[in-house]
């Protein structure tokens, strides 16, 4: 894998290797992961409960979010940094709240910190990134991750005309 190319890369790429591995515990431990968590982990489950259920669906929610986020990083996709700052504060203020009204333990604030956190280190590499001149698309691209070079100009890919152009 290509290691990252901007200070704002590097924060999804921290971010998407935990969400990764925090997936990854959730599927193969899932106790551990309730207990680091703040939940209990009685004995036996009663009838009823799918707490092991929806351990599960977030732990792969949360393993594949890690891949998205690396895939983001390789390519440099800056759109993508920029829409995570925004829904990582949304998922802090949510998580912070279950825990203010007694809805999550209070060592689940930790999550929402940590969302906060990472929503604030990803928005100040973007500045910073900005600074140093690194384009809104990303290291070395002029529109952004996925464009492919141009054959010529008024051309596509493989020197055809784009199909707009064709009159």
């Amino acid at each position: 894998m290509k290691l990252p190319r901007s200070i704002a890369g590097w924060t999804i790429a921290v971010f998407g290797v935990l969400a990764l591995v925090m997936g990854a515990v959730g599927l193969l431990w899932p106790e551990a992961q309730l207990r680091m968590l703040g939940f209990e982990v009685p004995a036996t489950r009663s009838v009823g409960d799918h707490t092991g259920t929806f351990l599960l669906a977030s732990s792969m929610a949360a393993f594949n979010m890690g891949v998205y986020y690396l895939l983001a990083t390789v390519t440099e996709w800056r759109a993508f940094y920029r829409f995570t700052v925004v829904f990582r504060l949304v998922t802090f203020t949510v998580f912070a709240i279950a825990v203010l009204a007694d809805i999550a333990p209070d060592r689940f604030f930790g999550v929402a910190a940590w969302e906060g956190l990472g929503a604030v280190a990803t928005a100040i590499g973007l500045r910073l990134d900005a600074r140093r001149g690194i384009p809104a698309g990303g290291v070395g691209s002029s529109e952004g991750a996925g464009t492919t070079a141009v054959a010529e100009e008024g051309t596509g890919p493989t020197g055809a005309a784009p199909a707009d152009a064709v009159r």
